[in-house]
């Protein structure tokens, strides 16, 4: 008996699947949505349309610092960011974001590391997310699409959430050094299925499909 309560006790928990929320992420996650409605009036649209389970690729044009949060917020499941190296500098906050999936990336290098793991956990079923303009808005709209997001999903073979952020970049401008209250509105679209196209092919139905929604959630928003 002894000998079974000995083997029982060294059982190891089952890992946990990539889509499950840890506790921490719970928290922090309720924690953000009560911040982000009534400093920003949040609101989300679609958000069904990002799976339960499995790899996918969210891609989101870029406004404001807070566009990594507010991705987070209205779903169901964890998901994976990166975050430029720099971030990881402060122990403290580098284990902060580190518990909240996030890994580093050396923004224009061609991180090759960073390029890696996004495809590895992208193929572990993560959710994980990419903004393929580069870098945030300088005026709020929707810049160049760059071809970087394409080698990923070549690579990754997964599913393609586009997503549309509007308010933030009026929320939190790129100069500014702190954010203020501002309406923001978040749409994800449905999976797109970008597989056996070339990476021209990716990048401009990316490309579309983000200005599309973008002038949608515009929309939307004006004639609530």
């Amino acid at each position: 008996m002894s000998q079974l309560n000995y083997a029982t006790s060294h059982v190891s928990a089952p890992p946990r699947e990539p889509s499950e929320r840890s506790l921490f992420w719970k928290l922090a996650q309720a924690f953000c949505r009560v911040m982000t409605t009534l400093m920003f009036d949040f609101k989300a649209y679609g958000v069904e349309n990002v799976p339960l389970h499995g790899g996918v690729l969210l891609v989101s044009n870029h406004q404001s610092y807070l566009d990594p949060v507010l991705l987070g917020v209205p779903l169901r499941r964890s998901m994976s960011y990166l975050a430029k190296s720099e971030l990881f500098d402060n122990k403290f906050f580098g284990k902060l974001i580190t518990s909240l999936n996030a890994f580093p990336v050396r923004q224009g290098t061609g991180d090759v590391g960073a390029v890696k793991e996004t495809i590895k956990r992208l193929q572990e079923g993560h959710l994980l997310n990419i903004f393929p303009e580069g870098t945030r808005s300088d005026d709020g709209e929707i810049g160049k699409i760059e071809s970087g997001a394409a080698l990923v999903v070549r690579r990754a073979n997964v599913p393609v959430v586009p997503v549309v952020i509007d308010g933030s970049f009026q929320a939190w401008p790129r100069h500014a050094k702190l954010f203020h209250s501002h309406p923001i509105r978040i749409m994800y679209g449905p999976p797109m299925d970008l597989s056996n196209m070339k990476a021209a092919e990716i990048t401009t139905k990316i490309d579309k499909a983000l200005r599309t929604m973008f002038a949608e959630l515009r929309a939307k928003d004006d004639n609530r």
